[in-house]
């Protein structure tokens, strides 16, 4: 899965919101200053071509929607991170963590008894 630029992540965390929406509606959401328009819809319209959303039509007017959920764009986004960085070892990426200090051992366990725990259920 392609990874958004932060601008893209930008609108969609919009459609993940909001629903299926009008560019022009997508536009109203942005605080001051605000975008141009002719640059929310050519950011929409990438946003369709790399599968991301999707469109109805109502008359001359694209209802854009998102086909890809934010939970599955998050589980991609981890899985291109851990492939590229650590040789596709998520027991690497877990361990760089601990190594890094951004995970205690004390945490380790405690996800560990979690996971456990919904095993057993």
């Amino acid at each position: 899965m392609k990874k958004l630029t932060r601008k893209e992540e930008e609108i969609m965390n919009l459609f993940w919101e909001h629903g299926a929406m009008f560019v022009k509606e997508v536009l109203n959401l942005y605080n001051q200053p605000k975008p141009h328009f002719n640059t929310v819809s050519t950011m929409v319209r990438i946003l369709e071509s790399n599968g991301f959303l999707s469109h109805k039509v109502y008359g001359n007017s694209h209802q854009y929607h998102p086909i890809i959920s934010k939970e599955e764009y998050h589980k991609g986004t981890l899985a291109g991170v851990i492939k590229s960085y650590f040789n596709n070892s998520y027991m690497s990426a877990v361990s760089a963590l601990v190594k890094e200090e951004k995970i205690s051992v004390d945490e380790l366990k405690e996800l560990i008894n979690q996971i456990e725990g919904s095993n057993k259920q």
